[in-house]
C-alpha cells in the first residue's frame, strides 16, 4: 500500500484509528455533558459519541451518502469499543435526527479541546527567530440554498454581485509548519459584526507568548495591532500603503524602526510623540506604539510590488531583516491549509450538505476535525522522517486514510 515514503508511522497512524485516535471519547463525553446532549435512553443506536465521530466521517467521505459514511465506521468503531455489538446500523433519517440532537456546539466544543498546536522542536519551520509561527486567515464555505440558510447567514459578494450560494465566513488560527487548524471562528458572510477582523479579534486570546502570528494587510488595525501583542505574542503583519511610518532610527540590517497611531491623533501629537521616540523616551502606548519596519521587493516579480512588514521585535540582532521577509512567507501556508480543507477533503466546487445553520456549523467542525487529525498525522510522521511537511502530499494522506478507515481488518484494538 501506497506510504507516501514515510514508512510504518504514517500508516500505523491510520490503522490504529484515525478518528478515534486524535478524539478521545473522554474528550467528547466531557462535551457532550456540558452542552447537556446526553442520549435520552440507553441502548440507542447512535450515541452522542458516534455522532461527533460520523461527523468527522462525513468530512472524509463528502461524495459519499448517509448510509455508507456510517457503513465505513462501524468496523472502526467496534474495533475501538465506540460500537456496541447489540446495535444495527441507523438509516438516513436517524442519522439526520442524531445530528439535530448533538446539535453544533458539542461539535464545536470538542474542536476546542483537541484543536492544540502538533509541530515540536525538531519540526522543519516550526521556529522563526526562537518564536513558533501562526497565522490568521480567512475563507468562506457554500452552503445549500435553503430558505434557512439564505436567512440566516446570507450571500457573499456584495449587492451587486452575489454568491451563487448562501455562505458561512471562517477565520481561523493556524499552525505554519503543520497547517493544522489551532481556533477558528464562524459568522454569517452576510451578518453584522462577523466580518474577518472582527472574527479575527476572537482568535487572540489563544495566542501564545512562544508564538509569532503572521497577518496579511486586511487584519491591520491600530486596536487590533495593540490587542494581539498584549497577549504576549510577537507579530509580523504586513501592511498597505495607507499607514504612514515615519522613520525614528535606521538600523543597520535595513530595517527602521517607526511608529504606529491610533486614528484621531492629531498632528501635533504625533509630533510630540515622534520626537520622544527619536530621543530614546518612553511613548503613550495607548494611542502609539513602536514597531520595526521590513520593506523589500520580491525578486522576479514584473509588477515591483513593495512588501511592507511590521514587527513587535524592534531589536534587529535577534531577528535581521532577512530572516523574517523569509519568515512571513509561511503566512501562504495557511492558503494551502485552506484549499486542503475546501478542495482535498470537500472536493473542488462541492457545497456542504447541512439544510440550516446549526448543522451548516456543525459540519464545519467536523471538517476542522477531520483535517486536524490528518495535518497531525503528517507533521508527525514528516518529523520523524526529517522532512518538512510540506513535502507530504495532503490529497494522497487523504487517499489512504479513506482506504484505511473503510477497510475494518486494518484496524487494531
Amino acid at each position: 500500500m501506497e506510504d507516501l515514503g514515510l514508512g510504518p508511522c504514517f500508516t500505523d497512524g491510520i490503522s490504529v484509528g484515525l478518528l478515534a485516535g486524535s478524539v478521545p471519547r473522554e474528550v467528547i463525553d466531557v462535551a457532550v455533558a456540558e452542552c447537556g446532549r446526553q442520549a435520552r435512553r440507553s441502548g440507542g443506536k447512535l450515541p452522542p459519541h458516534v455522532v461527533v465521530y460520523f461527523v468527522m466521517a462525513m468530512a472524509l467521505f463528502a461524495d459519499e451518502d448517509y448510509a455508507e459514511v456510517l457503513e465505513h465506521l462501524t468496523g472502526p468503531l467496534r474495533a475501538w469499543g465506540c460500537w456496541d455489538a447489540s446495535w444495527e446500523p441507523a438509516g438516513t433519517s436517524a442519522l439526520s435526527q442524531a445530528r439535530v440532537r448533538l446539535g453544533a456546539d458539542v461539535v464545536r466544543r470538542v474542536f476546542e479541546q483537541v484543536a492544540v498546536p502538533v509541530a515540536g522542536p525538531l519540526t522543519r519551520g516550526a521556529d522563526l527567530a526562537g518564536w513558533h509561527p501562526v497565522s490568521i486567515d480567512g475563507l468562506a464555505f457554500d452552503v445549500p440554498d435553503s430558505a434557512a440558510n439564505a436567512e440566516a447567514l446570507g450571500y457573499g459578494g456584495g449587492s451587486a454581485t452575489p454568491s451563487a450560494f448562501p455562505q458561512v465566513r471562517a477565520v481561523t488560527l493556524v499552525e505554519s509548519a503543520s497547517k493544522a487548524v489551532i481556533g477558528a471562528q464562524l459568522g454569517p458572510m452576510g451578518g453584522k459584526g462577523s466580518g474577518e477582523r472582527t472574527l479575527a479579534r476572537r482568535l487572540f486570546p489563544l495566542l501564545a507568548q512562544d508564538m509569532i502570528l503572521l497577518c496579511d494587510a486586511g487584519f491591520y488595525g491600530f486596536d487590533d495591532w495593540c490587542a494581539a501583542a498584549g497577549t504576549g505574542a510577537a507579530l509580523l503583519w504586513r501592511v498597505g500603503d495607507s499607514v504612514i511610518l515615519p522613520t525614528v532610527r535606521l538600523l543597520a540590517d535595513g530595517s527602521y524602526t517607526s511608529v504606529v497611531f491610533a486614528k484621531g491623533i492629531s498632528a501635533k501629537r504625533r509630533a510630540a510623540v515622534l520626537d520622544a521616540a527619536k530621543a530614546g523616551d518612553e511613548i503613550d502606548g495607548e494611542h502609539a506604539r513602536l514597531v520595526r519596519v521590513i520593506e523589500y521587493y520580491i525578486d522576479g516579480r514584473a509588477d515591483r510590488e513593495l512588501i511592507c512588514l511590521l514587527t513587535t521585535i524592534t531589536d534587529w540582532t535577534h531577528a535581521p531583516a532577512g530572516l523574517l521577509a523569509a519568515g512571513y512567507h509561511e503566512r501562504w501556508s495557511h492558503e494551502g491549509g485552506n484549499a486542503q480543507i475546501k478542495t482535498s477533503l470537500r472536493g473542488p466546487g462541492r457545497i456542504l450538505r447541512s439544510q440550516n445553520p446549526q448543522m451548516v456549523r456543525q459540519e464545519i467542525y467536523g471538517y476542522l476535525l477531520a483535517h486536524h487529525a490528518l495535518a497531525a498525522l503528517i507533521c508527525r510522521a514528516a518529523t520523524e522522517a526529517d522532512i518538512d511537511p510540506d513535502r507530504v502530499s495532503f490529497i494522497k494522506a487523504v487517499r489512504i486514510a479513506r482506504r484505511r478507515i473503510a477497510d475494518p481488518a486494518a484496524f487494531s484494538p
